[in-house]
């Protein structure tokens, strides 16, 4: 960036300071080249920014209008407006020392008048950010396609009653692949923001659940056919924009890739204020997803205790983020996927300071639960307890039983063989608490 263009006053890159730090543009926790259950920070969080919530949010919200006003989001040459955006991003990225960034096509450049003319918008921007990440050790850790903002996707994209909007929607969806494959983007997010309905009254459930698994599974052919590596990816959310969403959480997202063929195909993104909307945990939401072999990446953000909507806000609780990490770590951590702030700083945060300690913060709480869950791993208290629990499991003849090699009626013989009339045990579950707690 020039002089002139400069939005930042920061000019060198973050750096970790240790706990003891006072100064609000240092990291305190995150020390991207410590050693952590085998890799540095770095390659364990795998941190990105959100080109949305970041660059091109206003800081409106429903009752108002933008806040922010930002350079790039003002001015009559829209390609030149997005060509600044993309020069902040950038420059936001370096000063945080990001490895990785994500994006929406509609975000990064404007809407044209067709899909041809939108198309090639976007691969000029692209061609920008090319530029950019050869100079620059940024990678691009997601895309995705925008099939929410216009209104043309009023009733969804793939769950559409109208095919054209649908074929329009797949069009998009082709292009935002390729963009992101062209990148080197390690994975890429279909995440339907109104893929659900407002009424069942003028919905067919089954026909718009077809519709999104034939959507699905076109991109996954897509991606076969140019080769693309990454994982595609499906986000959760159970509501908002729409009454009902077709992807509220885990469970449901994996029943649909069953049902659809999807299961080894597709992975999930988590996002922790969607959980929470879901009426789970993150917790919980990762632990099933690592259960169920479709962990794929994270949105590390947080909703707000007394709103019920999606405030995504930056994250302040490493406690709950360690409970998330300790499964996912457990089960291996991050292959393409990472910690995507996919967060926005509040509307009377109009300093371009505060975008920066806004990350600071959540890289900073990201890094404390890591340590809080290497540290619950690697005592071994944790899963030794769960391992005893379920010992009785492991013996080969109800390992047999799992197998499908026994019945009801050997259930029933087995207890009058061997004189079964088990006695409970306890749970111990406030001593566990309290282990935990010895570790956050």
């Amino acid at each position: 960036m020039t002089a002139s263009t400069r939005f930042f006053t920061q000019e060198a890159p973050i750096q970790y300071e240790g706990r003891d730090s006072r100064n609000p543009l240092a990291f305190r926790w995150y020390d991207k080249d410590r050693m952590v259950l085998g890799k540095t920070m770095e390659e364990q969080l795998r941190f990105a920014i959100a080109y949305w919530h970041s660059l091109a949010w206003p800081g409106g919200d429903p009752f108002g209008g933008e806040t922010f006003l930002r350079p790039w989001m003002h001015g009559s040459d829209e390609m030149a407006m997005a060509r600044l955006k993309a020069d902040v991003g950038f420059e936001l990225f370096r000063l945080l020392d990001a490895p990785f960034f994500c994006f929406h096509d509609r975000d990064v450049a404007p809407e044209g008048a067709t899909l041809a003319e939108s198309n090639r918008n976007l691969d000029v921007i692209a061609d920008v950010f090319a530029e950019k990440m050869a100079r620059e050790k940024v990678k691009l850790l997601w895309g995705t396609a925008n099939l929410f903002s216009n209104r043309r996707y009023m009733a969804g994209g793939a769950t559409n009653p109208d095919p054209d909007v649908f074929i329009y929607a797949a069009a998009q969806v082709k292009h935002a692949l390729e963009t992101t494959h062209r990148l080197g983007g390690a994975n890429y997010v279909l995440w339907g923001g109104r893929e659900g309905y407002e009424t069942l009254l003028n919905t067919d459930i089954g026909q718009e659940l077809d519709q999104l698994g034939r959507f699905v599974s076109m991109v996954v052919e897509h991606k076969h056919k140019i080769g693309f590596k990454g994982a595609i990816l499906v986000e959760p959310k159970p509501q908002e924009p729409t009454k009902h969403q077709y992807d509220f959480d885990v469970a449901t997202v994996y029943g649909f890739l069953e049902r659809y063929g999807l299961q080894k195909e597709v992975q999930v993104n988590i996002e922790d204020n969607h959980a929470t909307l879901a009426g789970h945990t993150y917790e919980h939401e990762i632990a099933l997803a690592c259960a169920l072999g479709i962990m794929g990446s994270l949105d590390v953000n947080r909703g707000d205790r007394q709103s019920g909507w999606d405030t995504d806000q930056f994250p302040n609780d490493p406690t709950g983020m360690a409970l998330g990490f300790y499964h996912l770590f457990r089960a291996g951590g991050f292959t393409t996927g990472g910690c995507n702030f996919d967060a926005k700083i509040r509307r009377q945060s109009l300093d371009a300071e505060d975008l920066l300690t806004a990350h600071i913060g959540g890289m900073d709480v990201c890094a404390r639960a890591l340590l809080m869950a290497a540290d619950m791993i690697e005592d071994g208290a944790l899963p030794q307890f769960v391992e005893e629990r379920y010992a009785g499991w492991r013996k080969p003849e109800n390992q047999a039983i799992l197998r499908g090699e026994r019945n009801l009626d050997d259930m029933a013989k087995l207890v009058e063989e061997r004189s079964i009339n088990p006695s409970p045990r306890s749970g111990r579950q406030e001593y566990l608490e309290n282990l935990v707690n010895r570790y956050l």
